[in-house]
């Protein structure tokens, strides 16, 4: 009689969480990117003139996401930006980023996401972050335009620390 009743207890947890996380999609996209991401630069292809992220660390941050990043602008100099909110397509005030002042997050799928930077209500950069089927890495393609109206394509991978 106690086994069964552990068994049952067992079931009801497990099928109380599974609803959980199916109604609470974002959970899955939030687990697989939550972390430390490197920039692996034999991997990458960012040209010149091309902020270089080096270091994007998503992190909890009440109910919402915050993601961090540090890396360098085309002259080289350091550039730490700061994003919270949810990955819901909505604009969200991002600091530090000299091209943005808001961020829109989307989650395509568990482990897709998309993103446009704008700065004051036009896009600057719009962008697709895919983390890998083992979660190991993440593939994150950009596109931008530069000063003088050219498209600025690049594709950076990162490593999960």
């Amino acid at each position: 009689m106690k086994a069964k009743t552990i068994v049952l207890t067992l079931a009801i947890v497990f099928v109380a969480a599974s609803i959980y996380v199916v109604a609470n999609p974002q959970l899955a996209a939030v687990k697989l990117h939550m972390g430390t991401w490197k920039l692996n630069e034999s991997k990458s292809k960012v040209p010149a003139g091309a902020v270089k992220n080096n270091t994007v660390v998503y992190e909890a941050s009440g109910d919402n996401i915050k993601v961090t990043v540090d890396g360098v602008d085309a002259s080289g100099s350091a550039i730490h930006s700061e994003w919270t909110g949810k990955f819901d397509g909505k604009d969200y005030p991002v600091t530090g980023d000299p091209q943005a002042d808001m961020r829109a997050y989307r989650r395509v799928n568990a482990r897709t996401l998309t993103f446009t930077n704008k700065k004051g209500g036009k896009a600057t950069v719009t962008g697709r972050v895919v983390v890998s089927r083992d979660g190991k890495s993440r593939t994150v393609t950009t596109t931008a335009t530069d000063a003088q109206g050219k498209k600025i394509t690049s594709t950076t991978v990162y490593d999960k620390q």
